[in-house]
């Protein structure tokens, strides 16, 4: 079982920038054979997918709603991914999950079928606040 623990969530103005981070636990293959990725949950609504971060090159992929405003990076040494978000916005506020495949060289699915529990890891969440 991969464990991924996600770590800097808050409360912040809209406006302000947060830095999320996620640690997987060791995996079969190296941590860099994995897609790695963001999805939210607000109130009342479905999961939805932030950002990727593919393995190999690197290749980012953002929802439209936060595309240019966050940034999604990987440090395959120390097993992290990490959510820059800047220019916060009361929409942004959900519970923000760390996620990836369970299998090596797999794309994140992101979107339909949706991701499920059978395909994909999740992290425990990380709360998100934006006040206006």
């Amino acid at each position: 079982q991969v464990q991924l623990v996600e770590s800097g969530g808050g409360s912040v103005q809209a406006g302000a920038s947060l830095r999320l981070s996620c640690a997987a636990s060791r995996r079969t293959l190296s941590f860099s054979s994995y897609d790695m990725g963001w999805f939210r949950r607000a109130p009342g609504k479905e999961r939805e997918f932030v950002a990727a971060i593919s393995w190999g090159a690197g290749s980012t992929l953002f929802a439209d709603s936060v595309k240019g405003r966050f940034i999604i990076s990987r440090d395959n040494a120390k097993n992290t991914v990490s959510l820059q978000m800047n220019s916060l916005k009361g929409e942004d506020t959900a519970v923000y999950y760390c996620a990836t495949p369970r299998q090596a060289y797999r794309r994140l699915r992101i979107g339909s079928p949706p991701a499920t529990d059978d395909d994909t890891y999740w992290g425990q969440g990380t709360q998100v606040t934006v006040s206006s």
